[in-house]
């Protein structure tokens, strides 16, 4: 499945099922064979990092990870990262007065590390949720134990920052960079930009989970990028392996969901010309229904559950 061409004629014969079989079981099994390396590398290590710029499935790629860590006899508490924001009004702002949700300080990094402490001494935490839709911050009311010589699994996109795990020495972390590398080409001379595929990702799952509807996505897009040049790109280069997110199959499924949405923008917006330019790049992708998504597919992230 190298070319747009050849997803097409596997959906339209109704063979696609062989295709996304395929690719969710390639993942699987690289899950599988990073829980492995993780295993190999205990009893040193004490903290799992995952990150990866926006839409890069960090939240179902650490929940996966984490139940194969289980299949292998670790018992290892998950966090994310996106959870220990400041609460909306006391988020820094940039020098134009918008929120900086992208840099490091937007995270209450001090909380997230008295967190990590009192996990690794055996203490009961009540960990962090932020609630995206009020902008607030609680916490949950069933607290949590790690036990003895168990891993703790990070996900966000500052993970591979050592400002934030400053606490650790590196030999104590294993670190992982996500990518949303697209396979298929629309042709020999035309690549699928990760951007694009990413801000897909992101306006289909804004508008489902996060009450923003496609204008937010983009206005806040370009601050997005500008935050994965300081934030993720520079880390990377520390990071011990990188897994990629993307599936052959997923602007398929992606573009019913995106079409109302990009089409909504009107002519009186500055967003309009890029939505026009998202919509002629979607039109070759034949549509697939969600139902032929797995329930435990990265692409869920986006689209949510089936029904």
């Amino acid at each position: 499945c190298e070319y747009v061409s050849d997803l097409n004629r596997y959906v339209a014969d109704g063979t696609i099922q062989d295709i996304i079989d395929m690719a969710e079981a390639l993942q699987e099994k690289k899950m599988a064979e990073l829980a492995d390396y993780v295993v190999t590398q205990r009893p040193k290590i004490k903290v799992v990092l995952i990150a990866g710029p926006s839409s890069a499935g960090k939240t179902t790629f650490c929940r996966r990870l984490t139940t194969q860590l289980r299949v292998v006899g670790l018992r290892p508490v998950k966090i994310s990262l996106d959870d220990y924001f400041y609460n909306r009004e006391d988020t820094p702002r940039n020098p134009d007065g918008s929120y900086d949700f992208e840099s490091l300080r937007a995270v209450d990094v001090p909380l997230f590390n008295e967190q990590i402490d009192a996990l690794q001494q055996g203490k009961d935490v009540c960990l962090a949720r932020f609630d995206f839709v009020t902008g607030h911050r609680y916490f949950d009311e069933k607290p949590v134990h790690l036990e003895v010589d168990q891993p703790i699994v990070v996900e966000g996109l500052h993970a591979l920052n050592n400002s934030l795990t400053y606490m650790l020495p590196r030999y104590e972390k294993v670190k992982i960079s996500l990518g949303v590398l697209t396979q298929i080409r629309i042709n020999d001379h035309n690549r699928i930009s990760t951007s694009d595929t990413r801000i897909i990702r992101r306006m289909v799952r804004d508008q489902q989970f996060r009450d923003r509807g496609p204008t937010a996505t983009m206005e806040i897009w370009s601050d997005v990028r500008r935050g994965e040049e300081t934030n993720i790109y520079p880390y990377q280069e520390d990071a011990d392996t990188i897994f990629n997110t993307a599936l052959p199959y997923e602007l398929s499924v992606l573009k019913p969901y995106a079409e109302p949405l990009l089409k909504s923008i009107t002519k009186d917006s500055p967003h309009y010309a890029e939505a026009q330019r998202l919509l002629k790049f979607l039109m070759p992708f034949r549509a697939l229904k969600s139902s032929v998504v797995p329930p435990n597919s990265l692409l869920r992230e986006f689209i949510g559950k089936e029904g």
